[in-house]
């Protein structure tokens, strides 16, 4: 059976969120102090090292990131934390910063100074009004006691709209525009908030820094998989018998997962399939349930880690509903902005509807996955690039629930 290996979730349960004395006591921003004493090209070589890979799910080294930022001679850098939490079923982001978002504060002010800035914003998602309250206290209480040096913090709240979770829309929405994302290059790294360098990472990837500036890159990246080391954050829903949470090295199976950690399927029914990564996530079939959840061997199944949620389906339930609803989804958090993504969810939801109700045809199977090709290849953003993996992970290992339907 896997088992949890607490990295990022190391103080949860252990401390009172709201008292910054009980993380100092923890052995909090010890990591920070540490890193302002060292060359700010070594810090960033250690974090390199390490091979952390982003948790939002680009799985792009942070420390290579940060060096893109750490080049360039500006009057202004930006550290961006990434709480746009807005995959169905992911909640990582949430329970970090109720839960211990000192070390969340620490991971981001040791990128500050790596790169050489002073300011740093975090994006909170709309739904997340208590979130951003819980945020706004505990930063209070870090700038009383004076941890975080010159390097301040600030929330940032959005409207609930999906597509700010790619970075680029995130940085437009935190200028005051509408959130839709940039052509690149350049790339954030290089001109980002108000045209300046801007390091945006995840909640999940900033709260790994601590502990990896503390044990060093050696020791993190003999954990979990080698080509991506460390631990991830999974949350588990739908029909599993434990819902909830654990964070587990990156080496362990999706069975160990779902019928280890997870329980197995809920009312001792028969297991059909499950989904990783949120509602842009591929469907995975029992027989690829002995892969790895590292980002590379998801990525050799057609399926991706992405924010590691985990939704498991049973015997009884139906692929085509399900693919409806998010293909629904995908058509009403598209932003417009690029025509493969405006033009693709809204026909690829038309013709999973026409299945739904039984008028779908061969033809519309042909062209649903010729038009997912497109998609992935042609869209702006992550958003249209992703939209289509639902339905070509059902269409190659669930064909029959789309054939039984046929008019």
């Amino acid at each position: 059976m896997a088992e949890e290996m607490r990295i990022v979730l190391r103080n949860v349960g252990k401390i009172d969120p709201l008292n910054i004395d009980e993380y100092i006591n923890a052995g909090g921003y010890k990591s920070l102090e540490k890193a302002r004493g060292m060359d700010r090209g070594e810090l960033i070589e250690e974090v390199k090292k390490a091979n952390l890979r982003g948790r939002g799910g680009a799985g792009f080294n942070c420390g290579m990131k940060w060096s893109f930022s750490y080049q360039l001679e500006t009057d202004q850098k930006y550290v961006v934390c990434n709480a746009d939490e807005g995959e169905p079923g992911t909640y990582k982001d949430r329970i970090i910063m109720e839960n211990d978002p000192q070390s969340l504060f620490e991971g981001m002010a040791i990128c500050g100074y790596a790169i050489g800035s002073n300011k740093g914003y975090i994006y909170c998602r709309g739904e997340y009004p208590y979130v951003v309250e819980h945020l706004n206290q505990a930063i209070a209480q870090a700038k009383a006691k004076g941890v975080l040096g010159d390097f301040d913090i600030e929330v940032r709240m959005g409207a609930g709209a999906y597509v700010c979770g790619e970075e680029s829309a995130l940085i437009e929405s935190i200028e005051g525009h509408r959130g839709e994302p940039r052509f690149k290059p350049p790339f954030p790294g290089v001109a980002g908030l108000w045209g300046r360098p801007t390091i945006v990472n995840n909640v999940e990837t900033f709260a790994n820094i601590p502990v990896i500036v503390e044990k060093g890159a050696e020791w993190y990246k003999n954990i979990g998989a080698a080509s991506y080391p460390g631990t991830k954050i999974l949350t588990l829903s739908g029909d599993v018998v434990n819902r909830t949470y654990f964070e587990v090295p990156t080496n362990v199976t999706i069975r160990e997962v779902i019928f280890g950690l997870g329980g197995g399927v809920a009312e001792g029914k028969k297991f059909k399939a499950v989904q990783i990564g949120g509602t842009s996530g591929g469907f995975i079939p029992e027989e690829l349930l002995d892969t790895q959840i590292d980002f590379d061997s998801m990525g050799k199944i057609g399926a991706t880690l992405g924010t590691g949620a985990v939704f498991v389906m049973d015997e009884t339930r139906d692929i085509v509903d399900v693919i409806e609803k998010i293909t629904k989804f995908f058509e009403h958090e598209s932003c417009g902005k690029c025509t493969p993504c405006r033009e693709g969810t809204k026909r690829m939801h038309e013709m999973v509807e026409r299945f739904k109700a039984g008028t779908g045809t061969i033809e519309e199977m042909e062209l649903m996955d010729t038009l997912g090709t497109v998609m992935s290849t042609a869209c702006l953003c992550g958003l249209g690039q992703a939209a289509p993996a639902p339905v070509l992970t059902t269409l190659e290992h669930f064909r029959s629930d789309y054939t039984g339907k046929l008019a």
